[in-house]
């Protein structure tokens, strides 16, 4: 899934979030957040929320892949009741860097892809926007695989209006 590799991307960049991914991002969520889930897929991200406390307002993707999840374009996401966007979205840039500034006009927004991404030319109008950033590392996408991604991940917290100083955690 990452830039050095030639494996083929799954379709619609679905790979399902590892509980490890999840745990650097705990500690920076309120107590019980209540949340929206625009790229669920098979809904283990909610899972793995739910497992502290945290509750799930709404989980939806453009293709479910559980039942749980409901059939819904992540660009008609809205934020209802929740408090934020939590979600791991497909890192291609023509999805990603819209879905940004669509969530985060909404309400705060945590997204998890790749930690490069901050540090290239295409961040740059987005960098406005970026609240936190939580290093997470090296992650295994694929349960079955012997190896873990080749790609260091981040948590980058969004607000649609900012233009303060962001504040970063490292591992």
């Amino acid at each position: 899934m990452g830039k050095r590799s030639d494996f083929e991307r799954r379709e619609r960049d679905f790979y399902p979030t590892p509980y490890e991914a999840v745990v650097p991002l705990l500690g920076h969520l309120p107590t019980r957040s209540m949340f929206v889930e625009p790229c669920a897929g098979d809904g283990v991200l909610v899972s793995h929320l739910h497992r502290h406390g945290h509750h799930c307002v709404s989980a939806s993707d453009i293709e479910p892949q559980d039942q749980s999840v409901k059939a819904l374009d992540a660009f008609k996401a809205r934020i209802g009741d929740a408090t934020f966007f939590i979600t791991n979205p497909p890192w291609d840039r023509g999805i990603l860097h819209p879905l940004i500034e669509h969530l985060s006009d909404q309400a705060p927004t945590w997204l998890l892809f790749d930690a490069d991404w901050m540090h290239t030319k295409q961040a740059r109008p987005y960098l406005d926007r970026l609240v936190k950033i939580v290093s997470v590392g090296r992650v295994k996408w694929i349960a079955d695989s012997k190896m873990t991604g080749k790609d260091n991940c981040c948590w980058y917290l969004f607000y649609g209006e900012f233009r303060g100083r962001t504040e970063f955690y490292g591992r």
